[in-house]
């Protein structure tokens, strides 16, 4: 299975799971604080989003990579290649 080289791609993934896990802590706090239901499930869906959204992220990276280097990763056909993940990165993200 190939990894993710991109390190610019890998600290955006790496972000976003940091910032999922400070909204976990967050709700953890709310627990114990006694927060309404309600409350705590609004912020437990927007982990779940957030989370989504990261691995759809992370596979659109994926593609990125190996579609590069398997067509060659000339700027020609990055730019092709370009806008067709950023249309799979929005269908991808509408599914759920």
């Amino acid at each position: 299975m190939a990894v993710l080289t991109d390190e610019k791609s890998r600290t955006d993934l790496l972000n976003r799971l940091k910032r999922a896990e400070g909204q976990l802590r967050g709700i953890q706090r709310m627990i114990e604080e006694g927060q309404p239901c309600l409350d705590i499930a609004s912020q437990m869906a927007a982990v779940r989003k957030a989370l989504d959204s990261t691995y759809v992220r992370m596979t659109v990276c994926f593609m990125e990579q190996e579609l590069g280097a398997r067509l060659g990763a000339d700027a020609a056909v990055q730019a092709q290649l370009a806008p067709m993940l950023d249309d799979v990165q929005t269908l991808l993200g509408k599914v759920r």
